[in-house]
């Protein structure tokens, strides 16, 4: 349960707009991805928080009016494993489109820490959100 409440204080921390408590919530060398077709998949695997902040939020932040997550469930899978599923409900900012996406994330966690984060998302929608 350690590591479901570690990732859990890192969702509440994004939905609070509190990004360095997120940030802190990684490992230093966290290899980050988003999933294949996805917007942001551009640049995989990030390496390290500060590459996820730049790479990742900063372009969410920049093409989204919002982007919020919600329907949150969590699952551990064993000891270093975490499951979160959910929505992402957005609008882009250029065409004014709303999303309502389904997603998965992938957290593998070592002493508290995130290391891995893979994302399976509807990169359709998302896609022609943006179009």
């Amino acid at each position: 349960m350690e590591n479901i409440s570690a990732i859990k204080e890192m969702y509440y921390a994004v939905s609070q707009g509190d990004f360095p408590t997120f940030l802190n919530g990684m490992d230093a060398a966290i290899e980050w991805n988003e999933a294949e077709n996805f917007p942001y998949a551009d640049r995989n695997p990030y390496i390290g928080p500060d590459a996820v902040a730049g790479g990742v939020f900063a372009r969410i932040g920049a093409d989204w009016e919002y982007w919020i997550l919600s329907d949150l469930e969590y699952h551990e899978t064993n000891d270093s494993m975490v499951i979160v599923t959910g929505r992402y409900n957005a609008k882009n900012k250029i065409t004014g489109k709303i999303i309502n996406s389904q997603f998965t994330h992938i957290w593998s966690l070592k002493n508290g820490k995130a290391t891995k984060f893979q994302q399976y998302a509807d990169t359709k929608q998302v896609s022609e959100a943006m179009k």
